[in-house]
């Protein structure tokens, strides 16, 4: 996409796959999605879910970690640490499970028109 469409409000797909992500995991775990993107940390549930959104567009959606690290307003070593965190978390069998959901979830919505899974 050229930085003219981005200029006159077309974002790129990458900000939508995380938007997305974002969405699901703000209701999934009821936590507002600003809260999740906002700058500063915020209490530890509310760092958790945006951990868990930058790894479901990672992982669920395909987005590269760069471009999460863009989508979610932080650098790309966050989005790689966010990632590890959660990925270490899943050894816990009830996350995992509702790790697996959101994953399973993510994956069958058609990201552009035609695009099933």
């Amino acid at each position: 996409m050229t930085n003219r469409l981005r200029r006159r409000g077309t974002a790129p797909i990458h900000s939508h796959r995380a938007e997305l992500a974002l969405q699901t995991v703000s209701l999934s775990w009821g936590v507002d999605p600003l809260e999740i993107k906002a700058r500063t940390r915020r209490k530890t549930r509310t760092c958790r879910a945006r951990q868990v959104a930058m790894y479901m567009a990672h992982v669920a959606l395909g987005v590269s970690i760069s471009e999460v690290a863009k989508a979610f307003g932080r650098d790309r070593k966050t989005a790689s640490h966010a990632c590890r965190v959660v990925e270490d978390m899943r050894d816990d069998p009830l996350f995992d499970a509702s790790l697996q959901a959101m994953e399973t979830a993510l994956r069958r919505v058609p990201l552009t028109y035609g695009d099933a899974r």
